[in-house]
């Protein structure tokens, strides 16, 4: 792109189109994000020169799920690694360590949400916490140690 003044200007997102996580067992992340209610919107895999361009890995091979929030279309990639076998990354990271903290979900019952969790064997980060009176916020360690934040709003 080229502004009127002739210099370069910097190309602009159109639009926000999905987060991706690496996961060793599909079916069962899968299945926790289905029971918090996204939506099942493909499954496939994928290989080829495609993927070995992007991704930077020779002969890879991975199985996809893209899953969809009701509503607003936000996506969650889901993938796990055929070939080259995954490599193992932190199950118990903090908030605080480099990389993806958290993937957030706006909840309509955050406790029911934490006691659901909490049922399937998925525990709080920390606590519950409010926020300024408008929101009610947790941590919860899903599956694979992936931190999900829920968030109800109260104000």
């Amino acid at each position: 792109m080229i502004d009127t003044t002739g210099a370069r200007s910097m190309p602009q997102v159109r639009r926000f189109d999905h987060v991706g996580i690496t996961v060793a067992d599909l079916d069962v992340v899968t299945a926790f994000f289905v029971a918090l209610g996204l939506e099942v919107e493909g499954r496939t895999f994928v290989e080829g020169e495609f993927l070995d361009t992007v991704c930077g890995i020779p002969d890879s091979r991975t199985e996809i799920v893209m899953l969809k929030s009701p509503g607003d279309g936000a996506r969650l990639e889901l993938a796990r690694f055929v070939r080259p076998e995954s490599v193992p990354g932190s199950p118990a990271a903090m908030a605080n360590e480099l990389g993806l903290r958290n993937v957030s979900f706006e909840v309509d019952d955050l406790q029911g949400a934490v006691d659901w969790a909490a049922g399937e064997g998925y525990g709080l980060v920390g606590g519950i916490g409010e926020y300024e009176g408008a929101w009610r916020m947790a941590y919860v360690r899903g599956p694979e140690g992936i931190i999900v934040s829920l968030a109800e709003r109260i104000g």
